[in-house]
Order: structure tokens, then sequence, then C-alpha cells
């Protein structure tokens, strides 16, 4: 460029870079980037956030982050607009940085992300854990996974159970599912089935939130974790921290357990951010080893063994097998059964299938492919999802969808329907029509060895832990 040479800035975006405010979009999925705009961004005087964009959940998207929450930096609040308008978003509003905050994506995908916004010449940011992790007075115990449906959720509750039995008050803090009205689940507490209802959840919530109550153990979530974690600490002696997706957690952990699936070799390395997990992990636990098929399980272990120990040689390693049960009821070999699987799992989770095919598998039925009989909705989730097979995710994110759901099942020609949810789908369907079909559980839940196993672990700390007092000490 010749001396004395300027460049002129593009009419739209033009603005002095004196004394301005840095502008960031946050690009996420309704969970961590709102815990990172809370914690890192909220207060910033340097900043100014212009939007969220949403992606991976449906309709979460063209909704605002609400004053109360944004803060008083931001009174008309924070639009949340769709992933796919990001480079228009940053370009009409001249934006500096976008900081990327969600979880269970393909590592390629995060860079080819990086790549459309370095071309318009932001910058792309991931935040650690020293900025976003928040401190509790009380101990913590973390359980994340390497992907969606690795078994995290049986593992918090095998661990809430030993501490139980100790005599210690559990709060399980759940990775947010922000999907409602934001202002009204700031914070949020669980103790009983009613106070579930009463918030109005959506499936993906219930499978949640639902069976940990049904076993005793309180439930917190919301939106504002620095509250969730205050009223936790009230309530409990220990912190229990349940992850989402294969995110990383949002409180600093004194023991943190990692769930890897042994039907998924090799995602520990390839899907964001399972990796960062692995290397901070305390125990890792490589699950449904009795999922992998006899003739090659010993190989496949292996493999996954030798490369979690590659990765973090530190770690103490738990072999896991998770059974599946089903509920009682008549014979199904050879009958024609409609499978349906937990949503997140086999969908952006990547799984083709879940418990409740494991189960038909074991018990000789035939598996009906649901997919021509799709209504609604869930015909667009199989256009989104290829590599679903014949089973039929239980989506339930918005009413019309449970419909959807509900209208699915109804129009599918089957003898037997065997749901491998974590809640009791037939409840959570109540008055839709489901065609005359009862839906049975089927469940995954971690054998005894690997409980006792996970108990003895974790015994050195529980005894210090018991000595505390009670939950204000």
């Amino acid at each position: 460029m010749p001396a004395g040479a300027s460049v002129t800035a593009d009419t739209n975006t033009a603005r002095s870079r004196d004394d301005q405010m840095r502008r960031v979009v946050i690009v996420g999925a309704g969970g961590r980037d709102f815990h990172t705009f809370n914690v890192v961004f909220r207060d910033d005087p340097d900043v100014d956030v212009v939007a969220f964009t949403a992606a991976q959940i449906p309709n979460i998207d063209r909704r605002t982050y609400p004053p109360d929450l944004a803060g008083v930096r931001y009174p008309s609040g924070i639009p949340i607009v769709p992933q796919a308008e990001l480079v228009d978003l940053i370009r009409t509003n001249d934006v500096d940085e976008v900081v990327f905050a969600y979880s269970d994506i393909a590592d390629t995908d995060v860079m080819h992300l990086a790549a459309r916004v370095l071309a318009t010449g932001a910058d792309f940011r991931l935040v650690g854990q020293r900025s976003a992790t928040l401190r509790s007075r009380k101990p913590v115990v973390a359980v994340c996974a390497t992907r969606s449906g690795a078994g995290k959720s049986q593992t918090s509750r095998a661990i809430a159970h030993v501490l139980q039995a100790h005599g210690l008050t559990v709060a399980l803090i759940r990775h947010p599912m922000p999907y409602g009205n934001l202002h009204d689940m700031r914070v949020q507490r669980f103790r009983t089935l009613d106070d579930i209802d009463a918030s109005h959840p959506t499936i993906e919530e219930r499978e949640e939130y639902e069976l940990p109550v049904r076993q005793g153990i309180a439930v917190y979530a919301g939106v504002d974790y620095a509250d969730v974690v205050a009223l936790a600490e009230q309530d409990a002696d220990v912190l229990l921290w349940d992850g989402g997706n294969n995110d990383l957690p949002f409180l600093e952990p004194d023991v943190m357990i990692v769930v890897a699936d042994a039907l998924r070799p090799g995602h520990e390395l390839s899907f964001h951010p399972g990796e960062a997990n692995v290397l901070l992990a305390d125990v890792l636990v490589v699950n449904k080893i009795d999922s992998v098929p006899e003739y090659e399980r010993s190989a496949v272990v292996e493999g996954v063994v030798d490369g979690l120990r590659r990765l973090n040689p530190r770690a103490d390693i738990v072999l896991a097998s998770s059974p599946v049960s089903l509920d009682a009821g008549p014979s199904i070999r050879d009958k024609r059964v409609l499978v349906i699987e937990d949503g997140p799992t086999v969908t952006h989770g990547g799984m083709p299938f879940g418990a409740a095919s494991v189960a038909a598998l074991a018990h000789g039925a035939q598996p009906v492919d649901p997919r021509p009989f799709a209504v609604g909705s869930l015909r667009a989730v199989y256009q989104s999802f290829p590599h679903l097979g014949p089973v039929l995710p239980a989506m339930g994110y918005t009413e019309q969808q449970i419909a959807d759901l509900a209208a699915t099942i109804a129009a599918t020609p089957c003898d037997a329907v065997l749901s491998g949810t974590p809640i009791d789908l037939s409840s959570a369907l109540r008055g839709h029509d489901l065609g005359g079909h009862v839906v049975r559980h089927a469940a995954y839940d971690l054998d005894t060895a690997t409980k006792d196993r996970l108990a003895a672990l974790l015994a050195p700390r529980i005894t210090r832990w018991a000595t505390r007092g009670g939950p204000d000490a």
C-alpha cells in the first residue's frame, strides 16, 4: 500500500475504533452460551454483546434474552437469532469477536465455522474454564462425557446414591435446558414430580429431571447458575454436576468423572469439547462394554482404553457394563415393535440406537421402521439426521412436536412400543391418542460392580466431606 493511503470502511459497518466497546456475538444452543455471557461478559464495560445465535435445538431462536437476566447494560435484552444468519450479523453490526459456546459438535464443524468467521475479519474465540467456571464453598463432583448418550445420568444417579448412603445431602445440578420462558427459568429446584409438572417442561427436560426425583434426588437447574449454585449450597452437603451433551462443567470440581461410550470409539478425539473433558478427568468410565458385539469386544474396549490413557495417563479407568432392563409384559419374541429412543442421543448425539433397540434385539423382536409414518416435525427430524434408522426419536421441544410424536406412534403399525427414554413416556403423552399402543420402558443402568468401583474411588473424599457437618457448614 502506498505511503499515506487509507482503507475506506464499508458504509454499513464504518465506525471509529477509538473508545468503542468490543462487539461480540455468542454462538450457542441455549445453554453454555447464556452461562458464558452471565459469567464472562454481562458486567464487562468494554464489551457489547450484540446477539446470541442458536443451533442444534429446534425453536430456541427468534426470542430475546430478557433484560432481568441480561443486566442493566442491556435494558432491551439481547436478541437470539439463527446461527445461519451469523455472517450477515457480523457484517451488519461490525462484530469484532465471535465466541463459540456449545457442545457435542464435530471438531471439523467447529473449525469450518471458525473459517467463516475469520473470513469476515472477526476473531473466533473459545472461552476457557478459568474464565467461565464457578467456584462453590461445598464439595463438587462433576459427571461429564465424551458424547451425548454415553451414560452420564445413570452415573450421576449412582454417585448420588453413594453419597446419600454416607448421610450426605446431595444437590444434583443439571446442565441448563432453557427451552421455555427464560425469565421464569432463572433458578429451578425440583423435589417432587409436581414441581416438574408445574414448570411445564419439554420431554427433553423431563428425561433429565424425572428419574432422579423419583429416586429421591433433588434436581437444580436454570439459566443463571451463580444463583442456582447459591440455592443448592443452602440445601446440600455436596453438589453433583450432571453435565449435558459432552460439555465441560460449569463448576470447578473436586472430582471429575468422565464417561466414554464403548459403542463410539474414537469420538473422544473428534467431538468438541470431549477431548478437554478427558484431559481434565480424575476418573474415566468406559461405559456399555457389554453392548459391544462379543466377537470384537476385547479389541474395541482395549482400543478405547489405550486412547484414553494416551490422553490422560493419570486418571483411574473403570470398565462399566450397563445392562438393559425391560418392563414386565407379554413376550415380544417375533413381534413387530416400534422402538423409541432418547431424542438428543440419537439426533445430534449421533447414536443410531439406544436402550430400547438393545432390548428389542435381546428379546427377539422385529423393529418396525417408523420413518414412512412420521408426522409433521418428525419428518423434518429424519431429514436433518439421515443416520437415523428404524428408531423414533422422542422429540418433544414444543407442544406441536409432542403432538407429532404421539401421532407418529399411533400411525406406526406394530404389536408393541418400546421406549428407551428415561421417563414415563405414557404419562408425558397423556391426553394424546397413541392408537391403542401400550408403551413399555427399557433402560440402561450401571451394573453393581461398576457402582461398587465408583464408591471405592470416592470413599476417601466422602469420609472427609462427611465430617464437615450439615448443608450450611
